[in-house]
């Protein structure tokens, strides 16, 4: 939270600017004078961040003259609901938030995601601030512009297309993190590797150690992975080409597991990491990526910290069938028809049209399960 005069710009665009923070009241004043914004801000904060950061946050942003109203927000991902939403609605309207004010998310990808979803909607549009806190949250959820909540029939089917004024990263918020949740983002981390860069692939391999130690190799890959996502949005915010699909790589499987979880007991990040492992065995089933290429994913996949327990109950042990069959409601189903993003190599992604049949389908997902019970 201390001023650094070291901080530096990772990605600008005419979108959203992305910044290493480590002074976040004073940018947050920068953007709303900027923005010629007033000093007016609803602080969307996750509670367990708001434990260890909360207060002091909040006297630093007094400080520099800031009227603060803030939100507190459970760290589950059922708070990505309609009833949350409706909460915030009527907890705003109570404390007499108009549209002077700008909505600061700070938080990991639920919190982002929900207060994204109330900012977009609320009087027909706040200013919106993504403060990520999570690896997750700062090198995916929070740079792009989509915000959504859930609904029962599946993930993220009810939200917007809104962009962020500036997202700030403050790396400092990940050292209260336990191990589970770096390995979560990492997840992400390694599927820009998988989609767009190989040579960023092979920088994950000699240094993930380092990563998860949170050691200098840490910023360069959130660098990287800024990067990456700020060129693929610039060039298909509304995801109408079928290159920002591309960032779904794994997701189509792994919102089906989360599903099959009730959205509570497997991490975001865990299940990309499993659903990654099913999209590399499929494209491998469909003659597209090479066996030794398969290795390569297989064997990074492996050193990640997954709990037994988790990959057993959440995982290994639902059958081919039910994962398959909760992947109906994915939000990127066209023509009634599931679209997979498939790999022709490490570094190079593509969205595939064709339908899937059943049995390869079910076929990679036995295949991926049993990559991961090798481990």
């Amino acid at each position: 939270m201390q001023r650094n005069e070291g901080r530096y710009g990772v990605s600008q665009s005419k979108m959203s600017e992305v910044l290493i923070s480590h002074r976040l009241a004073s940018d947050l004043a920068d953007i709303c004078n900027k923005h010629q914004s007033a000093k007016r801000l609803v602080l969307c904060i996750d509670q367990h961040v708001d434990t260890y950061f909360g207060t002091p946050l909040c006297l630093e942003l007094r400080k520099e003259n800031f009227v603060v109203h803030k939100t507190l927000v459970p760290a589950s991902e059922r708070s990505k609901s309609l009833a949350m939403a409706n909460r915030l609605y009527g907890e705003w309207v109570r404390a007499g938030v108009d549209r002077t004010y700008t909505v600061v998310a700070v938080g990991g990808g639920v919190v982002g995601d929900l207060a994204g979803f109330v900012a977009a909607s609320y009087m027909r549009g706040l200013p919106l601030v993504h403060i990520p806190t999570t690896l997750l949250a700062m090198v995916d959820s929070a740079i792009g512009g989509k915000v959504a909540i859930n609904h029962p029939a599946g993930k993220n089917l009810i939200g917007f297309f809104y962009e962020a004024s500036a997202t700030l990263i403050d790396p400092a918020f990940l050292r209260t993190l336990p191990p589970r949740e770096i390995f979560s983002g990492l997840a992400e981390v390694l599927k820009y590797a998988l989609i767009g860069d190989r040579t960023f692939f092979s920088f994950l391999e000699e240094q993930f150690e380092a990563i998860v130690a949170q050691r200098p190799p840490l910023v360069e890959a959130i660098k990287r992975c800024v990067a990456m996502k700020q060129r693929i949005v610039k060039l298909d915010f509304r995801e109408t080409t079928g290159l920002r699909a591309r960032l779904n790589f794994g997701h189509t499987f792994a919102h089906a597991l989360e599903k099959l979880a009730h959205y509570r007991f497997l991490r975001h990040g865990e299940a990309v990491l499993f659903g990654m492992l099913c999209a590399s065995a499929l494209s491998m089933q469909l003659g597209l990526l090479a066996e030794n290429e398969a290795k390569r994913i297989v064997q990074i996949a492996k050193r990640f910290n997954v709990k037994r327990t988790v990959a057993e109950r959440y995982f290994l042990e639902r059958s081919e069938k039910e994962i398959e069959q909760a992947m109906q409601s994915d939000k990127k189903k066209a023509n009634g028809v599931l679209r997979f993003v498939l790999l022709r190599q490490i570094g190079e992604a593509f969205l595939s049209e064709s339908p899937v049949q059943s049995h390869i389908l079910q076929r990679a997902i036995k295949e991926a399960k049993q990559w991961w019970k090798e481990r």
